[in-house]
């Protein structure tokens, strides 16, 4: 590069001689442009950057307001950010492949953030191209310019200057002996941090009218000009430069050649330029990194998705097992009792002994077998994060689970009655009469759940929910899950109230814990009795409910059973 070569910016208002810059002290220094809106700041940085790109040095701009677009009209740049109108859409896994066009081919580049509705993201694509920027020019150690508008966003006075300033002032003091220059632009210096514009070896004020940027130019420039630039016109600026022996200059600017894309949208009408763009071979890169951030996102739902399966499966079979080993010890309990006569009763107590003894044999196999799948989906879970396409089948046969529940709810149900027997009988009482006596309690009572009365079509959840044959099979779910009988039913009321509703929901309208409605939930759904949606979402299943009133043999079946306790 030629260390003498000058561009050519505007012209000395007193006399009008020509005002050039040299361009290896815009390219490798650090500039500040400020003024009030309309004052022509953005118009000065698009001259020089127009000189820049005329003299075939590419340069970088961090466009706040998409305003910069419009030198497409003229020159072949490279447009990346969020919007349609960019020529590729592009996050922070770009940033790197950004800098490499930009150093290494020399591509122009306008990094357009104004399209961005996460801030955070916005804030990362510009820290990491400056990092990429600048770790780049360490090797390569070529003049380039790098240029930030609204540059008191990042680097502000005061606290609150997050990773991404820290790094252009990281640019700005250490960037120049790399070659690699920063002009940062804002139209507020009273909120710049002043150690970058005192810092700053070329500086260009246009008009500013408030007392505290004011005040900034008294302070850096003078009081004489801090008294007259709330008077410049538009496109006029006191030029202050360290290379430069004469003082301070008043120069209007040039016009920009190219559209202006920032301009306040007036009654005119505007016909937009036809722009030009780079070819589509340069883009060819950054469309790869695109399409690879696209997989891994779906991967990465694709893996929560089957995650999810898993754990829910875990929790099925946790729950299996803890039912097996609960029925198998209800079992041992009644065996012993009637072994060893604590029960008196009518001779068919030893077919029942014998069935029971069975059942214990086939309960204590399923056990085993339970806890070996447990075992395998523990070490499933551990290796590589719990993901396995080959183990998401089922290992529990449905007929087996089924025979499995139905066990649970008869061999509980007689260990109830086992358990109360010598608690609730008289003094001198006969045993087998007591015990006999019992069960014909329960007769009523069940007879009293199910007394079979129709329920219209048009009945609510609550009342569906408090049918008899309903009632019946969601005691059954309950004694199949984690929760007692007060947390079933506040679940139940919940969901026939405020459904659908999340586990999360349900967890702050009751007092049952995540594991115990979770359980629950889980039991009900087999029944069909509840459903989730795509949400994630649980409601009472009206149709499931429904079947179960109106199914004539659960009616007949239920209707029997009620007879059969009567009499």
């Amino acid at each position: 590069m030629d260390n003498e070569q000058h561009l050519s910016v505007g012209h000395l208002v007193s006399d009008g001689p020509e005002v050039t810059i040299p361009v290896v002290e815009i390219l490798t220094g650090r500039g500040f442009v400020t003024g009030k809106s309309g004052s022509g700041k953005s118009n000065t940085a698009s001259v020089i950057v127009e000189q820049l790109l005329d003299a075939g040095y590419p340069v970088a701009i961090i466009d706040a307001d998409g305003e910069y677009y419009g030198l497409k009209e003229e020159y072949e740049l490279l447009h990346v950010g969020a919007d349609e109108e960019c020529d590729i859409q592009v996050g922070a896994e770009h940033a790197e492949k950004v800098a490499s066009l930009a150093l290494e081919q020399n591509v122009p580049i306008i990094v357009d953030v104004s399209g961005y509705l996460d801030d955070d993201e916005a804030d990362e694509l510009i820290r990491e191209t400056a990092r990429h920027l600048f770790a780049k020019e360490k090797k390569l150690k070529k003049p380039f310019l790098l240029v930030v508008e609204e540059c008191h966003e990042y680097i502000p006075e005061g606290g609150g200057m997050g990773e991404t300033g820290k790094m252009l002032i990281k640019v700005g003091k250490r960037g120049r002996k790399h070659g690699l220059g920063v002009m940062g632009i804002s139209q507020r210096p009273a909120d710049v941090k002043k150690d970058f514009i005192t810092q700053a070896n070329w500086l260009v004020w246009h008009r500013l009218t408030w007392e505290n940027d004011t005040k900034v130019v008294s302070r850096i420039v003078g009081d004489e000009y801090g008294e007259t630039v709330p008077d410049l016109n538009a496109g006029e600026g006191f030029v202050q430069t360290d290379w430069t022996d004469g003082g301070i200059r008043r120069v209007q600017f040039d016009r920009k050649r190219t559209f202006d894309a920032g301009a306040t949208p007036g009654l005119d009408d505007f016909e937009r330029p036809e722009l030009k763009s780079v070819s589509d071979a340069l883009m060819g890169d950054l469309e790869e990194i695109t399409e690879l951030k696209e997989q891994e996102h779906d991967r990465v739902a694709q893996l929560e998705s089957q995650l999810e399966r898993k754990q829910e499966r875990i929790a099925e079979l946790e729950s299996e097992l803890q039912t097996a080993r609960d029925v198998s010890a209800a079992a041992r309990k009644m065996a012993n009792a009637l072994a060893h006569g604590d029960v008196g009763g009518p001779e068919d107590f030893e077919r029942r002994l014998h069935e029971k003894n069975e059942r214990i044999h086939e309960l204590e196999n399923r056990v085993s077998e339970l806890a070996n799948d447990q075992t395998d989906l523990g070490a499933f879970e551990a290796r590589e994060g719990g993901f396995d396409d080959e183990k998401s089948e089922e290992t529990v046969e449905p007929e087996e689970r089924h025979d499995a529940e139905e066990s649970a709810d008869d061999e509980e149900a007689v260990d109830s009655e086992v358990e109360t027997e010598h608690e609730d009988e008289p003094d001198g009482e006969d045993p087998v009469e007591a015990y006999q006596k019992r069960l014909r309690q329960r007769g009523y009572e069940l007879g009293s759940a199910v007394s079979g009365e129709p329920i219209p079509e048009s009945a609510s959840l609550v009342e569906l929910a408090n049918a008899g044959p309903v009632v019946v099979r969601i005691a059954a779910a309950r004694r199949e899950s984690l929760c007692n009988e007060d947390h079933t039913w506040d679940i139940i009321a919940a969901l026939a109230s405020n459904g659908p509703m999340t586990v999360h929901e349900l967890a702050d309208e009751v007092t049952a814990s995540i594991e115990q409605i979770q359980s629950l939930l889980s039991e009900l759904k087999k029944r069909s009795f509840v459903a989730r949606d795509e949400a994630r979402r649980y409601a009472l299943d009206r149709e499931g409910m429904t079947s179960v009133v109106t199914d004539p043999d659960e009616r007949a079946h239920h209707s029997e059973l009620h007879a059969q306790w009567r009499d």
